[in-house]
């Protein structure tokens, strides 16, 4: 049951912020479920998948998206996660932990300054 919440918790952020439903995700996951900082992120890489079709879908109904944009977006993007995926793996989990909450904040303040 708290997979589902988390899951529904971050699908509702991804869709109406549209930001990454790990940034809701990846801190419950580990907080509620007891997950280790990796796992949680895979996991979190895992299920943002449907997360994002979903959401994606709904608003190409809308004729919201522009696919263009995110056909270059997905291009960059198969390049960058697997270099992402490495430094997870790579990196020891406190760092993670870190750069991660570091990011957080980063993001948090750039959306409340611009």
């Amino acid at each position: 049951m708290r997979f589902i919440l988390i899951g529904f918790v971050a699908g509702l952020t991804s869709g109406l912020l549209g930001v990454g439903g790990g940034i809701i995700m990846v801190p419950l996951l580990v907080w509620l479920c007891r997950l280790d900082q990796k796992g949680a992120h895979a996991t979190s890489l895992a299920a943002i998948i449907p997360i994002a079709a979903v959401g994606a879908a709904v608003f190409a109904v809308d004729s919201s998206v522009d696919l263009r944009t995110g056909a270059w977006l997905a291009a960059g993007s198969f390049v960058g996660a697997p270099l992402g995926a490495w430094a997870l793996s790579a990196w020891r989990a406190d760092r993670i932990r870190v750069v991660f909450g570091v990011f957080q904040i980063l993001v948090g303040l750039t959306l409340v300054l611009t």
